[in-house]
């Protein structure tokens, strides 16, 4: 009796044991499937919608992690809150690296956002006067572009080289006498009052509903249509990964491309 009680103990406690890692297992198999993104709200939060039944036909559960900021969805990855976020481009990604130390990488790149000069209280660029306000973003890469755009359209002229890195004060010449206000990207819809003309990131313009308003834009075969490409980033060495390919296919697909066309109508494209 007591080598009974003794062997069923013994049963006991292995059928528990197997219990608690079938357990485990378990857990970490649906952990496995769950890919957990950051993005912004617009587009690109609404552009993931589009891949969650595709994923799902894959075994994977797509969670998206809305942020209104282009500092925390780096954060996130680098914290391993997330698994990936797909909101920068890779100079922005370049400069959040060096200046933070962290070693981010791009996994794929999905769509090109027309960055675009936008009314405020002047209509057009001929109207500009001097003392007049222009906005830009004030993010080193993003302000690059927009003080690039400004001299596509005539309104500044940089000295020559300065690319990636310009800042206003790169600005060699000013015909129209205007001053540049450096502003955080996310507030610049909302400070058109206050401005003559403002350079826009085509997310926050679609988020202000203000694309109706564009004066000009980046054209899409332009070198800053193909450096600023917005990309699927993820900490490095898992970008490798199963679910982070399997995101990325799903980003790169006609279902992404055909919504794309119908939703923004030129004013996000595809890069695949």
């Amino acid at each position: 009796m007591k080598n009974f009680k003794k062997i069923a103990t013994i049963t006991l406690a292995g059928v528990l044991a197997l219990s608690l890692l079938t357990g485990c297992g378990s857990k970490s198999s649906d952990e496995d499937k769950t890919i957990k993104v950051a993005a912004s709200p617009t587009p690109h939060a609404k552009i993931l919608e589009q891949v969650k039944d595709t994923l799902a036909d894959e075994g994977y559960t797509l969670e998206v992690v809305e942020f209104d900021d282009y500092v925390k969805p780096n954060q996130a990855v680098t914290d391993g809150d997330v698994d990936a976020n797909y909101f920068q481009h890779q100079p922005y990604l370049d400069q959040y690296n060096e200046e933070n130390g962290t070693d981010i990488v791009s996994a794929g790149s999905v769509h090109y956002e027309a960055m675009g000069i936008y009314k405020a209280q002047k209509d057009s660029i001929d109207q500009l006067e001097k003392g007049d306000k222009i906005g830009v973003p004030n993010d080193v890469t993003n302000e690059a572009r927009a003080l690039q755009l400004l001299q596509a359209n005539g309104v500044i002229k940089l000295k020559d080289g300065a690319g990636l890195n310009a800042t206003k004060a790169d600005i060699v010449e000013n015909p129209y006498g205007v001053e540049i206000v450096e502003l955080e990207a996310a507030i610049i819809p909302n400070s058109l009052p206050d401005l003559a003309l403002a350079v826009v990131n085509a997310n926050y313009a679609l988020e202000a509903d203000i694309t109706g308003d564009v004066i000009a834009k980046e054209s899409a075969d332009s070198d800053a249509a193909k450096t600023y490409a917005n990309i699927v980033a993820c900490a490095k060495g898992n970008e490798s990964s199963d679910k982070i390919k399997a995101l990325v296919k799903a980003l790169q697909s006609d279902t992404v491309k055909k919504y794309l066309e119908k939703e923004y109508d030129g004013v996000i494209e595809a890069t695949f």
